[in-house]
């Protein structure tokens, strides 16, 4: 299929550079890594090959950017949910990250993977950290701190809950096996099922 190259036209740097790493972020959603070069970025954003190493280095230095792009999880997530029940603060936190992950869902199941880049330690490294931060949105989310015992345990638990997300989200985007409302309710049931009923058998 030709794809639709964007027209050349005068940016400030902040807008160019974003201009960028959208076409980045799409085309690495749409195929593997080794599959998508800095020449076919330049030309999807319109712009000189020259500017996207200007800009961000080397592909691999761009595909870092790309994939904390996609992990990145603001501030804010935790502490806008609403108030009210277990269940009421799940179902918002599930929403948020199925709002925050559609618009590029494939990219974000392809960067959560490692698709086609092999063994890399700083993706490994950005990886990991967004799992942590996962869990401490996870944790705010339904009510828990740090000071209870069986902490660890819980955190374990939820990054456990996350492997499954990661493979729930890509039966949604990529192998179209579950509708989103299906995989709201998924997500949602999980997590309240592993709050109510797994937490309270562990070691006080």
């Amino acid at each position: 299929m030709t794809s639709v190259r964007a027209p050349r036209r005068r940016l400030e740097p902040d807008e160019r550079r974003e201009q960028i790493l959208r076409c980045a972020i799409r085309l690495f959603g749409e195929r593997p890594y080794a599959a998508v070069s800095t020449t076919e970025i330049a030309a999807e954003a319109g712009v000189a090959r020259g500017l996207v190493n200007h800009y961000f280095g080397t592909k691999r230095e761009l595909y870092l950017v790309v994939v904390r792009q996609m992990l990145r999880v603001p501030s804010s997530a935790a502490t806008a949910l609403p108030r009210g029940s277990l269940r009421t603060r799940v179902q918002a936190s599930v929403d948020w990250f199925l709002d925050s992950v559609s618009p590029h869902a494939r990219t974000w199941v392809a960067v959560i993977g490692t698709e086609g880049v092999g063994s890399d330690p700083d993706v490994e490294a950005i990886l990991a950290e967004a799992d942590e931060v996962a869990v401490d949105h996870v944790l705010a989310a339904v009510g828990l701190d740090g000071t209870a015992a069986g902490h660890e345990q819980r955190r374990a638990m939820i990054r456990a809950y996350g492997a499954m997300v990661k493979a729930a989200t890509r039966e949604w985007s990529v192998r179209g096996t579950l509708s989103r409302d299906e995989l709201r309710l998924l997500l949602t049931q999980s997590l309240v099922s592993l709050v109510r009923d797994t937490f309270p058998h562990l070691p006080k």
